[in-house]
């Protein structure tokens, strides 16, 4: 398995290149089953992450473009009538797959974006009072440009929960940038990628990072941090219960990446400004990811 994740990380690297953070950070929400949110501009290689982290693991991939004009039965399903057995059939939105790349979400209306609250976080679709479970594994990858606002809604708290993590890819380097030149000469697409795992493996993966051991110190350290939030005088709405999983998990699917079967404080340390800060209400035109991590400089390390 440790040698499949590292050619999972190679195969990754031959179409994003110089991101290895990024790469890391999005296996890393990937192995704690959960998903991630990607906030940055356009055409720094969002969509491509995601088409490349599909093709890579050889899983089901669907791609839904979010505008105002769709509706939740666009991404769940829905009920049609089918005339020849004279009942109602089940059509599948695209949710039900295993890698969904849902982009440019914060330009679906409300109405719309509450349609993946269910299934992000129960990995269920109900329509007409029937449940359907979604193939595992589940992973959803949204993307926003935070500078663009016109026609967007920007997502609610209970939606933005729902991520493991988020972070931002930014722009490359002038020799990434060089090297990406090279590569787009040589027409290299996700497409190209040769499966490195199937899902089953993944689903076998995350079984491994469930068992990874967090001592008692380690997870006495996560909960500081997040409590520390909601008594902060800068933060209007602090990490909820859900964001203090989610930091553990990610520790231990981190530690599990780095080839460790025991979590360390250094790994809550690198992951807390990407899993808490976007959980974080911040008031007087604060940062929140500037918020976290000071409060890492005075949140005593065991």
């Amino acid at each position: 398995m440790r040698e499949r994740i590292e050619r999972l990380k190679q195969n990754l690297s031959r179409t994003i290149v110089g991101k290895e953070d990024a790469i890391r950070l999005t296996l890393v929400a990937l192995l704690s089953g959960g998903h991630a949110l990607l906030e940055d501009v356009p055409g720094v290689g969002k969509t491509l992450l995601a088409k490349s982290i599909a093709r890579s693991i050889g899983g089901q991939f669907q791609r839904i473009q979010c505008t105002p004009d769709l509706l939740p039965t666009d991404i769940t399903g829905t009920n049609i009538w089918n005339p020849s057995s004279g009942e109602f059939e089940f059509l599948p939105g695209p949710v039900f797959t295993n890698i969904l790349l849902t982009d440019e979400i914060n330009r679906a209306t409300p109405r719309t974006q509450s349609a993946l609250l269910e299934v992000m976080e129960e990995q269920q679709v109900t329509v007409d009072r029937v449940s359907r479970r979604v193939p595992r594994p589940f992973f959803v990858i949204a993307t926003q440009n935070p500078i663009e606002y016109q026609g967007t809604f920007p997502l609610p708290e209970a939606q933005m929960d729902r991520f493991v993590l988020s972070l931002s890819l930014g722009y490359p380097s002038e020799s990434e940038e060089l090297q990406m030149l090279q590569q787009f000469s040589k027409g290299l697409t996700p497409e190209e990628l040769q499966p490195c795992l199937t899902p089953e493996e993944v689903l076998e993966l995350q079984q491994f990072c469930s068992r990874v051991q967090v001592e008692t110190s380690v997870q006495q350290y996560i909960l500081n941090l997040v409590r520390t939030t909601r008594d902060h005088e800068d933060i209007a709405l602090g990490v909820s219960p859900r964001g203090a999983i989610a930091l553990h998990r990610a520790t231990q699917a981190l530690a599990f990446l780095s080839g460790r079967d025991y979590a360390l404080p250094d790994d809550v340390k690198f992951l807390a400004p990407y899993v808490l800060s976007h959980r974080l209400i911040a008031v007087g035109g604060r940062r929140a990811k500037t918020i976290v991590e000071q409060l890492l400089h005075s949140v005593a390390i065991p």
